[in-house]
Parts: C-alpha cells; sequence; structure tokens
C-alpha cells in the first residue's frame, strides 16, 4: 500500500530550459511537501543523473536548444528495460500530445498549466511508479507462486491464447496481474510485460476495492464455476475506450483454498463495440427520421418537454413553428414519390440552416416540419425566423433534371402565452398553420389573434416597403449644416423619407428599423447614394452650386453590401466630384470589423470621399482605432447637446470631444441645436459646425436650395469686442430685487445680465462671458448653491457670490463646504459696501485671469461672510 509520505519522499527531477519555468514548478512541488525535488536548465546531465539516482518522476520540456525532450527520452531507454518512463512531459506545443506519447512519455500537460491538474498528475505518476517498484520487490513473491501454478497454467495456456476475448488473471490477494493472454494484448495495444506491470485501476478493470468486491461477489455465488457478468469499458495504450462485456469467476488455488484471498480471479472481456453501434443504430432508428435524418415526432416532442422545463425556470419564451410545405403533393404526383424525398432532404438541409445550434429541428410526418425556438425577448425573433425560411424556399430545388419552386405556410404558437405543455402547443400551431393555408400560400399566422394583428401590421409594412422601393416612392430631406466661423450653410445631412401613398409623409422613426431587420436597407441605402448624387448634380448646373451632402450608411449596409461599389458607381453615374460627398458611419458600425473597415475606408479615401463617425460618444469605438480610420469629422450626438448648458456632465463630454477632435485634426459638427444658448456655448468652446432645428428643420430639395440662395446664416457672435465687457450675472427669483440690483450696479458701467430662475442663468451664461454672478439662496426648483456648484464645474473661472435673506448655517456652510462661492452676503444688503465688495470681485477676476484692465486693491479671502 502507498502511503502519502512514501508519494512525498519520492525523487523527483524538473528539466526545463526556461529559469521561470523550473522556478514555477519548485515552488509548487515544495509548497506541497515534497521534499526531494532536483532541478536542471541542462537536458545532457538527465541520462547520468537518472542513471545515478533513479528518479521516481522526471518532469521535462520539450522544446530545449541542443538536446530536446525527444532526445531526452531515446537516451532514457536503455536504462528502463521494461519499457516504462518516468517522463512527465511539460510543453507549450500542444500538437506534440500523441509524439511525446509515442516516444515514451508516460503523461502529457500543456503549458500554462493549472497548479492543480500538474500536481495530482504528478502525484499520479510518482503513485505508478511507486507501484511499479513494490511489484518489483514482491517478484520473487509472485514468480514463486506462478511456477506453483504454472502447471495448471500451462494445461490452459494455449486455450487462453486461442480466444479472441482478452483474459486477466488477478491475484485475489495482491489484487495485481498474475498473467494476460494474447488476446489481452491485442485488445488493449501493450506488450504482455507493459500490460503485466500494470495496475488493474489503469486499464479500466477497477479499483483494488472494487475487484475486491467482484471477488467477494463471485465468491457468494451459489455455483463457484458460473461467472458473473458485467459491462464496462477498458482503457487502451493511446487512451481509447473499448466497450466489453466482462466475465468474473473464482479459481480455486487448491483444494483447501476456500477464502477468497487464496483464489485467482478470472476476468474474460468480450469486446462489444459492434453490439453498441447496433444498439445505437437502433436508437437513432427510434427517434430520427431515416429520410431527412432530423429528429422524428417522439424525440421533438420530448426535446420541446425539456425546453419547456428550462423556459420555466429560465422566465424564457418558446416559440414553436408548424411548417407545411404547399402544393408538395404536385411535386411528388407529376414528378415521382422519390423526386419528393430528394426535395424534402433538401428543403430539410436549408432548414437547419435557418436556425441557430440551441434550436431544434424536426419532421412531424410527410411534408410537415417543426422547428422549437427558445427566445429571451419578444416574439419578432420568430418572424426573423419565419422569413428566413420562407426565403430558403425561394431559391428552386434541383431534382434530376427539374426545377421545383414551392413555398410553405407557418403556424406559430408561443409558450407560456398560448399553452404550457407540448401536446397543445403543437396542436395550436398546426392550427395556425392551417389559417395561414387557408389565407394563401407562403404565408405565416400566430395562434394568438393579437399576436396577428400586430404581426400581420408589420408584414404589411415590410410589403409596402418592398413595393416602395420598387416603385420610387421614397425621398430625400436635407438639413443644413452651418459653418460656426461664417454662419454660413456648409452643407446638409441627407434624411430619407417616404411619401406612402393613402398615409403621406412617413418618418424614419417609423420604417427604417423594418427596413434593418428585413435587409432592405442595403438596397434603400443604395438608392440613397445614388439619389443624393443626382442632386448633388442637379445643384451643380444651378446658381446654386457645389453643396456637400452628408449620407448615412447603416451597419448592415456597410457589413453585407458593397458601399465602394455603390459610391464609384453613382459618383460616375452622375459626374459628381468626390469630395462632395460625406458618408457617417456609427461606432458600432466601424468597430464590427475594424480591419475590413479601414480596409473600405481607405479606398473610398482615395476616391475622395469625406468620412464622418456619427453619433460619436454612444459607441464603444477604441481611441488607438480612431487613430486608424481614415475619418475627416467627429459628430457629437444630441444626447450630449440636448443639456449642454445646464448638465455639466454633458458640457464636459462634448468639450472633450471637441478637443480629441482638433487633436486629430478633425472637424467637429454638434446635432440637435435647437436654441441659441447651445448655439453660442458651441461657438464659443470651438465646434466647427452645427445643425438642427435652431437655423433650419429638414427641408426638401426644393426649399433648401431656395434657402441657401436666399444666404441664411446665423447671427453673429454677441461677443465679438476688441475688449470683453465686465459683465454681472445677477440671478433671483424676486423681480423686485433683480430691478432693485440692476439700478445699484448700472452706475458702475457693468454689463447687467438678470435672471429669474437657475435655467434662464444657464442660458446667459452660454450666451454670454460673464465674469461675477450673485445669486439668491432660496429658490424654486434648484437652490442657489446647487446653481452655482453646476456653474462652478461649466465656469470655473467665474466669480460667484451668494446673496440671501436666509441665514441659516446650515445653507452657509453647504455652499462654503462645496467650494462653489466666493463670499456669502445677506438680505438685506449695504449698497456702498456691496457696490465695493462688487469691485473687489471683478478685480480678482482680472487678477487671477489676467487682462489690461487697471487692478485695485487685492481682494479678500475666497469665502467670507459679508
Amino acid at each position: 500500500m502507498i502511503s502519502r509520505a512514501d508519494i512525498l519522499n519520492a525523487s523527483i527531477l524538473v528539466v526545463d530550459d526556461q529559469p521561470v519555468n523550473v522556478q514555477l514548478l519548485e515552488y509548487l512541488l515544495q509548497s506541497t511537501g515534497y521534499t526531494h525535488v532536483t532541478s536542471t536548465l541542462d537536458p545532457s546531465v538527465v541520462v547520468p543523473w537518472h542513471r545515478q539516482h533513479n528518479y521516481d518522476i522526471i518532469i521535462l520540456d520539450l522544446q530545449m536548444p541542443g538536446m530536446d525532450g525527444f532526445d531526452v527520452m531515446h537516451a532514457l531507454r536503455p536504462l528502463e528495460p521494461d519499457g516504462y518512463l518516468p517522463v512527465l512531459v511539460v510543453t507549450a506545443e500542444p500538437d506534440k500530445k500523441q509524439a511525446a506519447l509515442d516516444a515514451g512519455a508516460r503523461d502529457f500537460v500543456s503549458k500554462p498549466f493549472d497548479p492543480v491538474e500538474v500536481l495530482t498528475r504528478i502525484r499520479n505518476q510518482i503513485e505508478v511508479r511507486l507501484m511499479q517498484r513494490e511489484a518489483r520487490r514482491h517478484n520473487t513473491v509472485l514468480e514463486q507462486t506462478v511456477r506453483e501454478r504454472t502447471a495448471d497454467l500451462q494445461r490452459f495456456r494455449s486455450a487462453m491464447d486461442a480466444t479472441a476475448d482478452a483474459i486477466f488473471l488477478i491475484d485475489s490477494a495482491t489484487m495485481e496481474l498474475v498473467d494476460v493472454n494474447d488476446g489481452a494484448c491485442r485488445m488493449l495495444g501493450y506488450a504482455r510485460q507493459q500490460l503485466l506491470a500494470l495496475p488493474p485501476a489503469r486499464i479500466g478493470l477497477g479499483t483494488r476495492e472494487a475487484l475486491q468486491y467482484q471477488a467477494e461477489a463471485a465468491l457468494a455465488h451459489a455455483d463457484l464455476r458460473s461467472p458473473t457478468l458485467t459491462e464496462t469499458e477498458l482503457l487502451r495504450q493511446d487512451h481509447a475506450t473499448v466497450p466489453v462485456e466482462v466475465y468474473w469467476q473464482l479459481q480455486h488455488g487448491g483444494e483447501d483454498a476456500v477464502e477468497t484471498r487464496q483464489r485467482t480471479l478470472i476476468c474474460v472481456a468480450r469486446d462489444i463495440s459492434e453490439r453498441r453501434v447496433a444498439e445505437e443504430r437502433l436508437r437513432h432508428m427510434a427517434h430520427y427520421d431515416s429520410l431527412t435524418g432530423l429528429p422524428n415526432r417522439t424525440l421533438f416532442y420530448r426535446t420541446l418537454m425539456e425546453a419547456i422545463e428550462l423556459a420555466r425556470d429560465k422566465e424564457w419564451r418558446i416559440v414553436v413553428l408548424f411548417i407545411g410545405l404547399d402544393r408538395f403533393k404536385n411535386v411528388n404526383d407529376s414528378l415521382g414519390a422519390a423526386m419528393g424525398d430528394i426535395l424534402l432532404r433538401q428543403f430539410s438541409n436549408r432548414l437547419v440552416q435557418c436556425v441557430r445550434i440551441r434550436d431544434t429541428v424536426g419532421r412531424l410526418g410527410g411534408d410537415e416540419f417543426g422547428l422549437i425556438l427558445t427566445m429571451t425577448r419578444d416574439q419578432h425573433d420568430a418572424v426573423l425566423v419565419a422569413n428566413e425560411v420562407r426565403d430558403a424556399l425561394r431559391s428552386p430545388f434541383e431534382l434530376g433534371e427539374h426545377r421545383a419552386t414551392l413555398t410553405a405556410s407557418i403556424g406559430i404558437a408561443v409558450y407560456p402565452d398560448d399553452a404550457g405543455d407540448p401536446e397543445t402547443l403543437v396542436k395550436y400551431a398546426n392550427t395556425a398553420m392551417t389559417q395561414a393555408k387557408d389565407a394563401g400560400s407562403d404565408a405565416y399566422r400566430f395562434f394568438t389573434a393579437g399576436m396577428n394583428a400586430q404581426v400581420l401590421a408589420r408584414l404589411d409594412l415590410e410589403m409596402a416597403l418592398r413595393r416602395a422601393l420598387d416603385e420610387d416612392e421614397l425621398e430625400l430631406h436635407y438639413q443644413p449644416k452651418v459653418n460656426l466661423h461664417t454662419g454660413r450653410v456648409s452643407g446638409a445631412e441627407a434624411l430619407l423619407r417616404w411619401n406612402r401613398p393613402g398615409h403621406g409623409m412617413v418618418y424614419p422613426a417609423e420604417f427604417v428599423s423594418v427596413l434593418e431587420e428585413t435587409g432592405l436597407i442595403v438596397r434603400a441605402g443604395g438608392w440613397i447614394i445614388d439619389a443624393a448624387c443626382r442632386q448633388i448634380a442637379e445643384w451643380l448646373e444651378s446658381p446654386i452650386g457645389p453643396m456637400h451632402i452628408a449620407v448615412n450608411v447603416a451597419s448592415r449596409q456597410f457589413v453585407e453590401g458593397d458601399l465602394e461599389q455603390d459610391v464609384s458607381e453613382a459618383l460616375a453615374r452622375h459626374k459628381v466630384p468626390p469630395d462632395l460627398l460625406e458618408l457617417e458611419l456609427t461606432e458600432t458600425a466601424l468597430m464590427s470589423n475594424a480591419e475590413r473597415t479601414i480596409e473600405v475606408l481607405t479606398k473610398l479615401r482615395a476616391l475622395g470621399i469625406k468620412v464622418a463617425i456619427d453619433d460619436f460618444g454612444t459607441g464603444y469605438s477604441s481611441l488607438a482605432y480612431l487613430q486608424r480610420f481614415p475619418i475627416d469629422k467627429l459628430k457629437i450626438d444630441i444626447a450630449f447637446v440636448r443639456n449642454i448648458t445646464t448638465n455639466p456632465n454633458d458640457a464636459a463630454i462634448a468639450l472633450a470631444i471637441i478637443s480629441m477632435a482638433h487633436s486629430l485634426k478633425l472637424r467637429v459638427v454638434a446635432e440637435g441645436v435647437e436654441s441659441r444658448p447651445q448655439l453660442e456655448y458651441l461657438r464659443r468652446n470651438r465646434c466647427d459646425e452645427v445643425q438642427g432645428f435652431y437655423f433650419s428643420r429638414p427641408l426638401s430639395a426644393q426649399d433648401i436650395g431656395q434657402l441657401v440662395l436666399a444666404g441664411k446664416a446665423l447671427p453673429p457672435d454677441p461677443n465679438q469686442s476688441a475688449e470683453p465687457p465686465q459683465t454681472l450675472l445677477i440671478v433671483d427669483d424676486d423681480v423686485n430685487v433683480l430691478s432693485s440690483l440692476h439700478r445699484l450696479f448700472r452706475r458702475d458701467g457693468y454689463r447687467i445680465l438678470t435672471a429669474a430662475s437657475p435655467s434662464e442663468g444657464f442660458d446667459l451664461l452660454a450666451l454670454y462671458p460673464v465674469q461675477v454672478i450673485v445669486c439668491d439662496q432660496r429658490m424654486p426648483i434648484m437652490s442657489g448653491t446647487e446653481f452655482l456648484s453646476k456653474v462652478k464645474d461649466m465656469y470655473p473661472d467665474t466669480i460667484r457670490i451668494i446673496l440671501s435673506g436666509y441665514t441659516g448655517l446650515e445653507a452657509m456652510l453647504d455652499s462654503i463646504n462645496r467650494g462653489a462661492i466666493y463670499r456669502f452676503y445677506t438680505k438685506p444688503w449695504d449698497d456702498i459696501q456691496l457696490r465695493d465688495n462688487i469691485r473687489l470681485a471683478f478685480h480678482h477676476y482680472w487678477l487671477m485671469h489676467g487682462s489690461g484692465r487697471q487692478a485695485g486693491k487685492p481682494g479678500e479671502d475666497h469665502t467670507a461672510l459679508a
């Protein structure tokens, strides 16, 4: 019996040319309790060291300079006459596993290795090695036992070797192999001596305890010559398994040998691989359709039950599609049953391609098929699959010299909406399929009436969109872009509109998602590029002249379409200068396949096309890739522009995008500009272009042409002057206070701005550069402290003062602790003192930020109470 102490005292040699690997293995072994660990970086010393120390295990790297692991194992063979090399290969080349095992290694671990795994394999190999040595130590006893039994063994040796079955003789006292026949060697791929050196458990006969149980079970049998029967799998030398039927019997060692330990346990193993294959074939025939190879009705129902049980725990939906081929009988009757079978096989192959790996396809009988789909969202996923099935049928089927085109009627039922058991779900899906057939071929129906109405409406929209593309019902409107440096129109973005007959103008939010889901967006995208180029050409021939037009490119269009060809052909067809066309792609489209994106955009840039990233900041583009993309512009998403004058976070993101873009030599466009404060804030912070309702809503081609010819421009920057005036902003919800303070400070020559609420204050801060702010503390919706805290984040250079009739200590401390204020004054105020302190505030501002103005006496503490 091998003890834990014996294993930990085993001698171990670690061979690797990388010191870090040697140190790691030494640490793992020594920290686990192994006491005799030797290592070397030089593989040439392994053989002489092993000859001297006879290591229990050699942990060997394969790839080493001078002498690799294969050379070492070849050199070790003469030292191990029984062919057993105590070598565990640890290497980063997993494809050399079989070669290492063939060279004599007993086990193999790939780098990087799991410490638990490698320690387990080391322990197992040491245990085998120690057991081998123990076997050798007992060899004299065993040889004596064998000699005593030689007479008996010789009598059936020839019979043992003549049988095709594998025979193993096991000593019931030691539970070790005594002898094996040639059939065992052939079955397991070992030489006789190799096999005898192995413990029975290594080849799958069972552990010592399991063999003891078999021996006691056989002994307890009434007729000792009648064997007991079990089935198991034996392990070959190449690690393949052999299914066997095993007969166990105890053989007397002598007339007085009645105890289990005095007997020989005979094991006869018969290979039952062919029987297993036959059984598997029978099981397959019982559960799979012989014509198509798909699950049959029985297995389909069983799989559906398992899917429902899982969905019940996960709160998923299960969708069953019942598919019936339309007019299949006509093919059978006209071309014959053989051609009908070919068509069913071809259709089943196409059907499998329409679903995910986790979904199930089955043949329910005749020309009827079923699909089981696991859905985590709504029923529209089922609609997509139903459409894919219909599309799969549209390509003709090749039936010898004939071609056949079919359609399918599809019924859809949903768990748990419609039913909670397989039989009812399939029945309801079948009912819905019948309704689809009654409505005409190439259709699908949901069993639930409400779903039907929703799906039919969407189907109607899809069909109308296909007609719109065929009959040229789409048109483009254009939203102007304005250059913030000149105030003039610099170009426009083309926006898709649909003038649907009987419905009027339909906006993109109502139909673009359907274009994307159905794949029509690829065709529509090509039309948009062509229509934009046609319009550019018309403007070139008119007084309007050159106009830069930006076109949005959908992700699916970029991935599935041929964007380069669409653009090249449109430019050539309408003879348009490439630099007048700009393509806008989202971050998602760019990053879906970054390397291909770079390749395509590089080719487009070579044509002279401009490229912009749309909705920048909402995706996941990497800055590393952003430098590699051949782009010209970044568009700040409307989500950051909408509250840019009131939300410090949105303002910070927008300013960061502007700064980053300019550092990369890119222009910046802000979309969704709807107010003058937003415009002035972006203009003051060096944004290049804007678009949005403040300047113009999207217009038809004719209207935008008139707008350009009329010379419409942005209002001038209100802050363009040689020297900015000293501007004071007063925020108070009391109009009387605003009027009094305005009169008080007017005599000092300030430009005075007044706001009756914090929101008005934010607008004025966006419109004008303000140096000093005086704000009331107690206002509805937002307090003065909260207002000035946001102002501090967005306009940190301002001098911020609170003027409040509320002198509570908590409010004062809150203002001071937030660091948002310069001074805290109380109402009612002293006119002279307040005027003097405001002058000191302006003095402090110009002193801190530099100016040619005369500075008065230095300001006092930043935070004080007056």
